[in-house]
């Protein structure tokens, strides 16, 4: 059921602590944890603790949710001290556009240059 946690989402396990992260931020409805494959200096996944699919389920179901993840990201982006020379925040929705892991997720990316258009 959308928003309730998933015995078989990594996201999920990270929220209920049961798989280890590097927390940078944490509220009552947000995580954000470094990227254990980092594509920037700065990657920073920051996701909601209740668990949907991707953004746009997350965006139909709970706008004020998502509204959350997109001013943590610029929280974090303060705290990472990337927000004067710019970030990136990126929401891949479905696998063909590279989501591997099926929890609404931001990218936080930051620290070099960000060509545009991405790859």
């Amino acid at each position: 059921m959308a928003g309730e946690p998933q015995a078989d989402c990594l996201f999920c396990k990270i929220v209920a602590g049961e798989v280890p992260a590097t927390v940078v931020r944490e509220t009552e409805r947000i995580v954000a944890f470094r990227d254990i494959n980092p594509q920037a200096p700065t990657h920073i996944l920051v996701i909601p603790k209740a668990h949907y699919r991707d953004a746009a389920t997350l965006a139909a179901a709970e706008p004020e949710l998502a509204a959350d993840v997109l001013r943590e990201a610029g929280e974090v982006a303060a705290e990472e001290k990337v927000d004067g020379a710019g970030y990136r925040i990126v929401f891949n929705t479905g696998s063909g556009a590279g989501q591997t892991v099926f929890h609404a997720h931001a990218h936080l990316l930051g620290g070099r240059g960000l060509e545009w258009p991405p790859g």
